[in-house]
């Protein structure tokens, strides 16, 4: 099942992993990975999963971790997140 994310609240997810990565917007695709290609620990993937619970009001589990390697993975489970 692919899942789209698109337009204010796609922008809004890359805003905050290049934010949270120290990276610019032009250095992050949807298929780039967090740690293989920018670098990013485990603490920064769990201050992201943190970020975008508190931007988008909902609840992600700590294992959905292992699907958020990149934004495409990133934009489904937010796309799947639960309101909290």
């Amino acid at each position: 099942m692919s899942t789209v994310i698109a337009g204010d609240r796609a922008i809004r997810i890359k805003e905050i992993v290049c934010e949270i990565l120290e990276l610019e917007d032009d250095e992050v695709t949807e298929t780039s990975l967090f740690s293989e290609d920018h670098g990013a620990d485990s603490l920064r993937a769990i201050e992201i999963l943190a970020s975008l619970e508190k931007e988008f009001n909902v609840v992600i589990d700590q294992a959905e971790l292992a699907r958020m390697v990149n934004l495409e993975g990133v934009y489904a489970v937010i796309s799947e997140a639960q309101p909290a």
